[in-house]
């Protein structure tokens, strides 16, 4: 699916921008690591991976399929002084560039949704997750109250949105996101939604 990366930024920077640090924090509250190679899949602009970064120890690395969201991200890596510790990199969720067991964590907000084959996306995520590692997968808002906000902004740009949200992370996907985990082979998952978003947690804790 081509998406603009330029019309996209936008929306991010300037309606999504409050969910990313929120997001970090609950991530690594949940999942306990702060510390060795993060991946954030379907990166955009990086603002999740950024966000991750500036509150760990992580080594982080912003993955997008497109050259033009790695160029944004690259400049918002420069502006964050972070340039030791977060690189960028091109390739598809479908067949991730890296070795096995090579990610302590990986994270992505919002791209499953527009991933073609979910079930290969989620065993090559379970394939580069190191024993001990972890996945935080959906499309989460934070807290009730910021998707609140973002609502009221997103109906303004697009009268459909609340329902397109409802048919990404609706109750009925539940299943459906379980039953693809199960054919990619995963055991260990949980999902989880309410009513700020919904999350696939995915642990490694074992070699295959």
């Amino acid at each position: 699916m081509e998406i603009n990366a330029f019309e996209y930024d936008h929306i991010a920077r300037e309606v999504f921008a409050p969910v990313y640090p929120v997001l970090a924090k609950q991530i690594i509250n949940r999942t306990g690591i702060s510390k060795g190679v993060c991946l954030d899949i379907g990166c955009g602009g990086g603002y999740l991976g950024l966000a991750l970064a500036r509150i760990s120890e992580l080594e982080t690395i912003l993955f997008d399929e497109s050259q033009d969201m790695l160029s944004l991200a690259q400049g918002y890596i420069s502006q964050s002084g972070l340039e030791s510790r977060v690189k960028t990199l091109l390739g598809d969720a479908h067949d991730i560039p890296l070795a096995d067991e090579s990610i302590n964590l990986a994270v992505s907000r919002g791209s499953m949704f527009f991933w073609e084959n979910r079930v290969q996306a989620f065993r090559e995520i379970y394939r580069v997750l190191a024993v001990g590692g972890a996945a935080m997968i959906g499309g989460g808002f934070g807290n009730a109250e910021l998707l609140r906000e973002i609502e009221v902004k997103m109906l303004k740009k697009d009268a459909e949105w609340k329902e397109k949200r409802q048919q990404r992370i609706g109750q009925s996907k539940v299943e459906e996101y379980r039953q693809e985990l199960e054919q990619a082979g995963i055991s260990s998952f949980e999902i989880t939604r309410n009513e700020a978003g919904l999350w696939i947690m995915i642990s490694r804790t074992s070699k295959y």
